[in-house]
């Protein structure tokens, strides 16, 4: 995967009720700065999330987008998305390589060099590091900072997405220190002050 200038990697909200969810998506698509969007519904059916799914990988291919799918290669698979993130109690990378052949496969390794180094090996696509803030989004057991963003250069070209608490009075920081993608949910999903296009149109 090449360095792209669209630097955004966003993730779902928990869960999407209505209409408005897509609304809202194909105004954050039209800034056109959003590399990835992560379909990450951890408490729905597989039917439904297929469903969802389905919708949204319309819009994705209509602004360019890499659909991604959380946790699950056979879903992503019968999606026909671009790709799919395993976290470490996923099935393992070889396994997801299998269903998904050429597809992007990418790893949580949250704050561990041990994981990082695991994942280079098992040619993992994209490496996902962090929580680097405090999120809403789910608990965080593993706390990153800066350091091992900088470790992780030193060891691989594979690209690395920070995540966790990203917002606007932060995400510069993450980028200057070589993060390729910065993955963003509670900042745009449950934002008191802005609607979800313009907290993404202010990371420029």
């Amino acid at each position: 995967m090449k360095k792209i200038s669209k630097f955004i990697y966003i993730i779902s909200p928990d869960r999407i009720k209505n209409q408005i969810f897509y609304d809202n998506l194909v105004k954050i698509f039209k800034l056109g700065q959003i590399s990835f969007f992560q379909l990450r519904l951890k408490k729905e059916d597989n039917r439904n999330i297929i469903s969802i799914g389905k919708k949204i990988k319309k819009l994705c291919k209509k602004y360019n987008v890499k659909l991604i799918i959380n946790d699950n290669p056979v879903i992503a698979k019968k999606l026909n998305a671009d790709g799919c993130h395993l976290g470490q109690s996923d099935p393992s990378v070889s396994r997801a390589r299998k269903i998904l052949k050429k597809k992007i496969i990418g790893v949580t390794c949250h704050n561990s060099i041990k994981l990082i180094k695991k994942a280079i090996k098992n040619k993992a696509d994209y490496i996902a590091l962090g929580a680097f803030y405090s999120t809403k989004t789910k608990k965080v057991k593993h706390r990153a900072n800066i350091k091992i963003l900088k470790k992780a250069k030193k060891m691989t070209n594979i690209p690395l997405v920070a995540i966790g608490g990203i917002n606007f009075k932060n995400y510069k920081n993450l980028l200057l220190n070589k993060a390729n993608f910065l993955a963003i949910s509670s900042y745009v999903w449950k934002n008191k002050k802005l609607k979800p296009y313009e907290a993404v149109k202010k990371l420029k």
